[in-house]
């Protein structure tokens, strides 16, 4: 009889993000690829990459604390500050220090697969507290 196929793997995607701090330590950002590879992550892409305040603010609207169907105050193109008072401040606290933080220097994304691509990776960075994760998951990435 002839072998039984295996049935084809499903794979699920992620992207995965190094942020300005890690990329700027280049064990840093060696050790995170180690850990991919070690995981059995397929790399389908990995590119260094610059984000501006526009493309951060975009990219964590999430945070802002508005919904999908508002828009935050456009900045004033002469000023760079909203016509309507500060551009952020209804958003979560963090959300301003984090815009800023992300467009402050290089990061790298990746986009992995794997056939549990986005449970196995939110494990493996750990909790999203650093203080927190350095206790609970030391061997994490954040830890």
């Amino acid at each position: 009889p002839a072998p039984a196929m295996a049935a084809p793997r499903r794979l699920q995607l992620t992207l995965a993000l190094l942020k300005p701090d890690a990329v700027a330590h280049p064990l840093v950002r060696e050790a995170v690829h180690a850990a991919i590879l070690r995981h059995r992550f397929l790399i389908v892409r990995a590119k260094e990459l610059r984000c501006g305040p526009e493309q951060s603010r975009r990219f964590y609207r999430e945070h802002a604390g508005t919904s999908g169907a508002q828009r935050l105050p456009e900045p004033d193109a002469d000023s760079g500050r909203c016509r309507l008072g500060p551009c952020l401040s209804a958003g979560r606290f963090f959300y301003q220090r984090l815009v800023e933080f992300m467009a402050s220097g290089p990061m790298w994304a990746y986009i992995l697969a794997h056939e549990n691509a986005v449970p196995l990776w939110r494990s493996l960075m750990g909790p999203t507290k650093v203080f927190r994760a350095r206790h609970s998951d030391p061997d994490s990435i954040r830890g």
